[in-house]
């Protein structure tokens, strides 16, 4: 597909162009409320965290 868009379109020109080209795209955004509650954690998530940013500070001497 081809779209032209010439010095100095309005406004409503680069919407119509833009209604063009995602009149395809879906509307959907990202549901995050499907992942709440997958992972069992069996520890504390700050726990976690501060052992994954510690190791980085390990002593490997």
């Amino acid at each position: 597909m081809v779209v032209v868009l010439k010095k100095g379109a309005t406004e409503k020109d680069i919407e119509a162009i833009e209604r063009e080209i995602y009149k395809d795209a879906p509307d959907t955004g990202f549901d995050a409320k499907k992942y709440n509650g997958v992972i069992s954690l069996k520890e504390d998530p700050m726990t976690i965290q501060t052992k994954l940013r510690n190791e980085w500070e390990r002593d490997f001497s």
